[in-house]
């Protein structure tokens, strides 16, 4: 049964955190110590603990925490064909952005399995009775480690070849009963310009889709470190021309500045409110989070307003993010006590 989603709805905006079980179980997998039963026992597993976590924190809309992916694009690296792993940039010090895998297209990627998305949603609809919403990278974020090498002719371009696999995989996920999907396209906001370029991709890739499709925005999140010019307005009004019922950006950790963009704009997009700072240790008081949101209502109708943390949790550790959750649902229930 799926309930009616409260106003002001909370959600994450796609993962949370990993249990430290879960990492070191990685560990095992790729030593070639477990065997594909104990694969799927064991994700499934860490899927139901990202399940628990945000139903009893009390969150309304829920995602399966992205337990079956790996630093965000990583492990989808290992469905594509067409691809070559390069040597690392970086292997001493911080890790950061010029530390993870990268590859080369040395031939036409493709992805012949698929990314893997329908078989999470498969999972996540029998284990909770809440509304649930599924994400996906965008085309552009999902070359974000790939290099064009001679096969194509940039970035752009490569792009394309995964708009299409991307649009595939979401339209078998509305035919399997997903309403919700949020596209999550980060290096819209890391790599600056081309707005006219990337937005015809992101409507290409959901071209079709018939389902609430919501925008991810963001600065990159990698060890709690954004990346690129930490600023939305150069966007407007053209990221206006995307496809997306919803805009999901982040506000928290930028110290709530441009809230006032939905009433300079008259953006008639729902928004989705970034309120918690996953980029901190810092843990926000509901009173915080509430008056975090009262800002954004100023200039936004609260019909229009979910509320989420600014990003993914992936980066903190799993009783952080679990305290950040219970803030941001009491300040939001702080907040539809006065509506």
């Amino acid at each position: 049964m799926v309930t009616k989603s409260p106003i002001l709805p909370t959600s994450v905006v796609g993962s949370y955190a990993t249990p430290s079980w879960l990492i070191t179980a990685i560990q095992e997998m790729d030593k070639g110590n477990y065997g594909q039963t104990d694969i799927d026992e064991t994700f499934n597993d860490a899927v139901k603990v990202a399940i628990s976590d945000q139903e009893q924190a009390g969150i309304d809309i829920i995602s399966d925490g992205e337990m079956r992916r790996w630093h965000f694009v990583q492990s989808f690296y290992k469905k594509m064909t067409g691809i070559q792993r390069e040597p690392d940039l970086r292997k001493i010090g911080v890790y950061g952005y010029d530390s993870p895998a990268r590859y080369k297209a040395v031939s036409k990627i493709e992805v012949p399995e698929g990314l893997g998305i329908i078989e999470e949603f498969d999972y996540l609809k029998t284990q909770t009775n809440l509304p649930v919403k599924m994400t996906c990278p965008g085309p552009l974020t999902l070359t974000i480690h790939v290099r064009p090498g001679e096969i194509y002719k940039n970035r752009i371009d490569m792009a394309w070849e995964l708009a299409d696999v991307i649009n595939r995989e979401l339209k078998s996920l509305v035919a399997k009963g997903a309403n919700f999907i949020q596209i999550d396209e980060p290096s819209f906001a890391i790599i600056p310009g081309e707005m006219d370029d990337w937005i015809d991709l992101y409507n290409a890739t959901v071209k079709d889709v018939n389902a609430k499709l919501a925008l991810h925005v963001c600065f990159g999140n990698l060890g709690s470190r954004p990346r690129g010019k930490r600023q939305y307005e150069w966007m407007f009004p053209k990221l206006l021309d995307a496809n997306a019922e919803q805009l999901v950006l982040e506000y928290a950790n930028r110290e709530m500045i441009e809230a006032d963009l939905w009433s300079k704009y008259d953006i008639p997009n729902e928004l989705g409110a970034g309120v918690v700072d996953i980029k901190s240790f810092h843990v926000e008081t509901p009173e915080d989070v509430a008056e975090r949101i009262r800002i954004l209502l100023k200039h936004t109708n609260p019909e229009k307003m979910s509320i989420n943390p600014d990003c993914g949790f992936f980066q903190l550790p799993r009783w952080l993010a679990y305290k950040k959750l219970q803030a941001l649902v009491a300040g939001t229930q702080l907040v539809r006590s006065e509506l």
